[in-house]
């Protein structure tokens, strides 16, 4: 028998909202933010499992929570076995937690000729890492499933309702091509509802 507890997440939506509503610039709210969702991710048992299915295909993108300002969104990413995304940006902060399993994420920069190139190690994150990502540092990377036998999920935190922000795929010539995610779920978890806090089998 285990308890989906979803008071972790209303708390934690509770605070970063605090955090956004006060006059930070993007580096307090990326290091208190980090520290939030550490603590989010910290112990497992919260996130409703319908935002934690993998697709045969493709990784999962599901939103947990939209700020109604679009200040920050919450989103479950969701790796089958040997997923990978694209190269891509986000064009927006954003914080990535660990949750279960492990992903690695490799940078890349454009180089003088136009073409992109790996920048830096690849980084691994493990469940309970956090890593940031902003628009004016390194933005462009890759992120794949360390497993090639079970699934790995994290969670995300960007500085806008990341499925409506237009950004871009590149090829490894610099080719990009601008694209707008959407979510895999169209709807979301009532995570105010009390009575998710019950037992399954």
């Amino acid at each position: 028998m285990t308890t989906l507890q979803v008071a972790p997440l209303r708390q934690f939506l509770a605070d970063f909202t605090r955090l956004v509503q006060e006059p930070h610039g993007q580096t307090e709210i990326l290091a208190q933010g980090s520290h939030l969702l550490g603590e989010l991710i910290r112990h497992d048992g919260w996130l409703p499992e319908a935002f934690a299915q993998p697709h045969p295909e493709h990784y999962q993108q599901y939103l947990l929570y939209a700020d109604p300002l679009s200040r920050f969104s919450v989103v479950s990413f969701v790796w089958g076995p040997g997923q990978k995304t694209p190269i891509h940006d986000h064009r927006v902060w954003g914080l990535i937690g660990m949750l279960r399993g492990a992903e690695v994420s490799q940078n890349y920069a454009h180089h003088p000729d136009g073409t992109l190139q790996p920048e830096g190690k690849p980084v691994t994150l493990q469940p309970g890492d956090v890593e940031k990502i902003a628009p004016d540092v390194l933005d462009i990377h890759q992120v794949s499933n360390v497993y090639s036998d079970r699934i790995s999920v994290s969670i995300h935190v960007y500085g806008d309702n990341i499925g409506a922000v237009s950004r871009a795929v590149y090829l490894p010539d610099g080719t990009e091509k601008t694209f707008i995610s959407g979510y895999s779920a169209s709807y979301l978890p009532n995570i105010w509802d009390l009575s998710k806090e019950k037992t399954h089998d």
